[in-house]
């Protein structure tokens, strides 16, 4: 079983910035994939950013230049600081951890952390 942790998210002004963090724990073997997505109210969830095992990383256009994924890869945690907020990157953020074991793909997910961007 793998557990996986969102924190950091709340309310924030417009132009500020929060750092989110994603702590996985438990049976992990191989984590492939680290990636963060958010959802609207009743919207499906979209992919905001991910890193990969070998650092490759990938953004939304909609945060390239104001986010920045990264990982710590002894503690098993993947964080997104998130600076220059829009109102707009209001919403539900989501972290989930991708695994790979004997040629089985995993997908595991946070329960997720709401932040909040006021104009």
């Amino acid at each position: 079983q793998v557990h996986v942790v969102e924190s950091g998210g709340g309310l924030v002004q417009a132009g500020g910035s929060l750092r989110l963090s994603c702590a996985a724990s438990g049976s992990i073997f191989s984590i492939n994939v680290m990636a963060w997505y958010r959802q609207y109210p009743g919207k499906e969830r979209e992919l905001v950013s991910n890193i990969t095992s070998g650092g490759s990383t990938n953004y939304a256009d909609s945060v390239k230049d104001r986010f920045t994924i990264s990982r710590d890869i002894a503690k098993n945690t993947v964080y997104l600081q998130m600076n220059s907020l829009k109102p707009e990157d209001t919403a539900v953020y989501y972290c989930r951890i991708t695994t790979v074991q004997d040629m089985a793909v995993a997908h595991y997910w946070g329960h997720g952390t709401r932040v909040t961007v006021s104009s």
